[in-house]
């Protein structure tokens, strides 16, 4: 598994607590969607669906904003994915200095 030394993009990092109550994606509760697990941007708190939901929704916040590190969003799951690098952290990285 890749360390944080892999990714470039830690300084990125400014959102780092769960939003409270997220009943769901807002894109897709919008347009009548369902989705599988929840994403959060760890730059700017966006919750988009994961990318085994129809519509990918944390992708595309990602590839609209360029914010690169998402975090799972799911009970128990403390890991950190950024787009760019392709790297997976076990825990959510800490924002750099």
């Amino acid at each position: 598994m890749d360390t944080p030394s892999t990714c470039e993009h830690l300084q990125d990092i400014k959102v780092v607590a769960h939003p409270d109550g997220v009943r769901g994606r807002e894109d897709c509760l919008e347009i009548g969607g369902r989705w599988v697990h929840l994403r959060m941007c760890l730059t700017c708190g966006h919750v988009g669906c994961c990318d085994s939901s129809p519509n990918r929704h944390a992708r595309q916040h990602w590839k609209a904003s360029g914010h690169p590190i998402i975090q799972s969003l799911e009970p128990g799951e403390t890991w950190a994915w950024c787009f760019v690098d392709e790297t997976l952290f076990e825990q959510t990285p800490s924002p750099s200095a």
